[in-house]
């Protein structure tokens, strides 16, 4: 399974990706077999899994279970390298590009390094930036970074690029969790229109408008959270 040189293809393409974040805090075990009925039946590409904390340690478990119900691509999105799991098909490698901790642009990755050596891992080194989406995210507070202003579009442009020059195969505007404001379409597709990696856009989107907006500003994947299970209308969007 090559994970990113699928996504690269899929970018020349023109395809557009979703995928689905799972936060194993919030996803009990028992559920997931019912969940992935609906995913299966779903446009969904990509299975994140992750979340800022873990502190029951269920990350394994989900993955086990998740790799059970799906042959999707099965990717860490890890708060921590205590989230680290062989048990996945690949790992978001993430640098948080838009803070100034240096325990999440490069001690957490010290950490990460002899676990992922010899992990079966397909490792994606990603530049995380966190956007201002209105409303203070569990990243943020863990991280103890701030977001970028939406209205700062050229920090925001000038730090994906630095993502990219340093050797980030993906660049990530993330709003958070729950966020009131999405990453607007200018900032996406200015983004976009200047780098020439892949781009992820995530972080309260659950319309399908919102939806649309992000895909055709230029954002090649989206990601979405487990709350689209709860709005059916969003579930019927997202059916093929």
């Amino acid at each position: 399974m090559n994970i990113y040189q699928n996504i690269v293809s899929a970018k020349k393409e023109g395809k557009k990706l979703l995928a689905v974040l799972i936060d194993p805090e919030k996803m009990d075990l028992k559920h997931i077999p019912c969940f992935f009925e609906k995913i299966h039946n779903s446009i969904a590409t990509h299975i994140f899994i992750g979340g800022s904390t873990d502190k029951d340690n269920q990350t394994e478990s989900v993955v086990m279970a998740v790799k059970k119900e799906t042959n999707l691509p099965v990717i860490l999105f890890p708060g921590d390298v205590s989230q680290i799991t062989n048990k996945a098909d690949g790992i978001l490698f993430l640098s948080l590009l838009s803070g100034r901790n240096p325990e999440y642009l490069i001690e957490q990755q010290i950490k990460a390094a002899p676990i992922l050596k010899n992990a079966p891992l397909e490792i994606i080194p990603t530049g995380y930036i966190l956007i201002d989406g209105k409303k203070e995210t569990a990243t943020q507070k863990v991280s103890n970074t701030k977001p970028i202003s939406q209205e700062k579009t050229t920090r925001i442009l000038h730090t994906s690029l630095a993502g990219e020059f340093s050797g980030k195969q993906l660049i990530y505007l993330e709003a958070g969790s729950g966020a009131t404001q999405v990453v607007s379409q200018n900032i996406i597709e200015m983004v976009s229109n200047k780098i020439t990696v892949p781009l992820i856009v995530g972080g309260g989107i659950h319309t399908k408008k919102q939806l649309e907006d992000a895909f055709n500003a230029g954002a090649d994947i989206v990601v979405i959270g487990t709350a689209f299970e709860k709005d059916e209308s969003f579930l019927k969007v997202l059916r093929k």
